[in-house]
């Protein structure tokens, strides 16, 4: 099965899914993650909650939905957008798209304690959403 996370950046939701699918799914299943908009690198604090479950993202890099080869574009299984309030990335027509919004975790009028706690939520959303998407598709 091949699964696509999209959001925006690639700096924090889609890197949290991706991460977390990759040790909770089928190791047969290629999981990957991009952005319409790609951030430089992947944000600290998605690396440190990630860290906290046991699970290192810290090697990833951002990708543009533009550079995702096309085999695996015409290979789709699902598309998993994550954005809430911002416009997501357009996913292929034929791909059976789902829709996890997720507020950006991203916010630079946080302070440290609020950014932690906001990627938090997020990773904990993510990971009751991908038990669920786990026990229907398995």
């Amino acid at each position: 099965m091949n699964i696509l996370f999209l959001c925006v950046g690639n700096s924090g939701r889609s890197q949290i899914a991706e991460g977390l699918a990759r040790d909770m799914l089928p190791k047969s299943y290629d999981i990957r993650s991009a952005g319409s908009e790609p951030a430089q690198t992947v944000h600290n604090d998605a690396i440190l909650v990630m860290q906290e479950v046991g699970i290192d993202i810290s090697s990833h890099k951002t990708k543009s939905i533009n550079s995702i080869d096309e085999e695996f574009i015409n290979e789709l299984d699902y598309v998993i957008t994550l954005c809430a309030e911002e416009v997501c990335p357009v996913v292929p027509d034929s791909t059976n798209a789902l829709h996890w919004p997720n507020e950006d975790p991203d916010n630079d009028n946080f302070s440290s304690i609020q950014s932690k706690k906001a990627f938090l939520k997020t990773r904990d959303d993510i990971f009751n959403l991908l038990k669920k998407f786990f026990i229907l598709n398995s």
